[in-house]
């Protein structure tokens, strides 16, 4: 027993050592295979590794570069963990920082000038700085991060440009979500947009521009290929040369029904995806006759929509008549009260014209309910879409007639291609 006893400790005593002479190989591989694995590893746990072994005590130190992500975990409160710690990395370890993500709240938002100040100076790249809570002023240090490829802000108030601002000559994304600029703060965007040549991804999210909301100003932005624009006033937005567009989302509200909502859709027309939420339009808006430009290079159009309101029913027939080479149309559909006027069969095919959906092949439809304006739009589809091979169908939860019953009805539709199959997915549980 006693020998049994022994060996096991020795055993035991051996097993650090063991560790650490693993630890000690893996650190002679060479250090661009290193520099590789510490940065894979994330900062708190790369920080670890000088507990491997003396030979790891200071190795993470000579990193070439740092990736420093800070973000709460979700539904949590307080700053996020190892944020306190940064003033010290950042002092031991002097290599370039490539990529700065935090959430801030009250404790280190005062900090955040004194970092963005080292980081410019340590050549940033990527940027995300999401503020919980009050809309903190920015400071203005971040617009000398001229290095920047992306910049994401965040539940902040943004400076004014300070004197002396050249631009952003590397930026590819711009991201602005929940933010607010002070009054003329659009023209400060504008500069920004225009002044950053490479830009090739930009979302607008609920951009709050102090002051009136009739002044116009420009979107210039050759290179741009997605462009996300979420708003619920009229901002004065010209969208110009746009030229490399590829994708666009939007979210406008009452605007989709305004007399200038062509004209701001002319700027789009390049585009070969769409999503366009006609939802939160009102049902009071009167819905003026809107002649869109034509979308040539259109194949794929999703639609954020409710059946049960006529402008937002009205507005997908002005879209679908502009999309002449449509092939994919994706409806989901927000529907939770009752229907506000009867888009019947006679209604809808009134609104159909010849070269309509001439090139459609899949529809998607997620969130239906069986409603009869639902029921008469799938219909229309089946009857006219000489094209269609797929149309498929995901359920929503405020069902107003049994799946048999529907389904009952949906095989009695006329179909205009031979090949038109309908699929039922079931439900759906997310409509976003």
């Amino acid at each position: 027993m006693q020998s049994g006893g022994r060996c096991t400790k020795r055993h035991l005593g051996r097993a650090p050592e063991a560790a650490a002479a693993e630890a000690d190989a893996l650190i002679s591989l060479p250090p661009e295979v290193l520099d590789g694995i510490l940065t894979r590893l994330g900062i708190r746990d790369t920080v670890r590794t000088s507990a491997l072994s003396r030979a790891w005590r200071r190795r993470w130190e000579a990193l070439a570069s740092l990736d420093l992500y800070f973000l709460l975990p979700e539904d949590d409160e307080g700053p996020p963990e190892g944020l306190g710690a940064l003033d010290g990395i950042l002092l031991r370890c002097p290599g370039r920082v490539r990529l700065f993500c935090a959430d801030l709240d009250d404790t280190y938002a005062g900090r955040i000038h004194d970092w963005l100040s080292v980081l410019s100076r340590r050549d940033v790249r990527i940027l995300d700085l999401r503020f919980c809570g009050g809309f903190p002023a920015l400071p203005s240090s971040v617009f000398s991060c001229g290095r920047l490829t992306s910049l994401t802000l965040c539940g902040c108030s943004i400076p004014l440009l300070p004197p002396g601002f050249v631009a952003f000559p590397e930026l590819r994304e711009l991201v602005l979500n929940d933010v607010r600029l002070q009054e003329y703060g659009e023209y400060q965007l504008e500069e920004i947009i225009d002044t950053s040549p490479l830009l090739e991804n930009l979302e607008l999210n609920d951009v709050l521009i102090g002051g009136a909301h009739d002044r116009k100003w420009v979107i210039r932005a050759p290179n741009l290929k997605s462009f996300t624009l979420r708003s619920e006033n009229n901002d004065g937005w010209i969208l110009k040369d746009l030229t490399s567009l590829d994708f666009a989302l939007f979210s406008l509200s009452d605007f989709l029904v305004h007399h200038n909502f062509s004209n701001f859709l002319s700027g789009l027309a390049q585009v070969t995806e769409l999503f366009v939420a006609t939802w939160n339009i009102q049902s009071t808006v009167v819905m003026p006759e809107i002649h869109l430009c034509t979308f040539h290079n259109l194949k794929i159009l999703t639609l954020f929509m409710l059946f049960r309101k006529q402008p937002s029913v009205m507005l997908t027939f002005c879209l679908l008549k502009s999309a002449p080479n449509l092939e994919e149309l994706k409806i989901k559909v927000c529907d939770v009260g009752e229907q506000e006027f009867e888009a019947n069969g006679e209604f809808l095919n009134a609104l159909w014209t010849d070269g309509m959906c001439a090139n459609l092949q899949v529809v998607q439809m997620i969130g239906i309910n069986w409603r009869p304006n639902e029921m008469s739009f799938i219909e229309l589809i089946l009857s006219k879409a000489r094209l269609l091979h797929t149309l498929s169908i995901g359920q929503g939860d405020k069902l107003v007639m049994s799946n048999e019953d529907a389904l009952y009805e949906l095989l009695r539709y006329r179909r205009a291609s031979a090949e038109a199959q309908v699929l039922f997915e079931g439900k759906t549980e997310d409509h976003d």
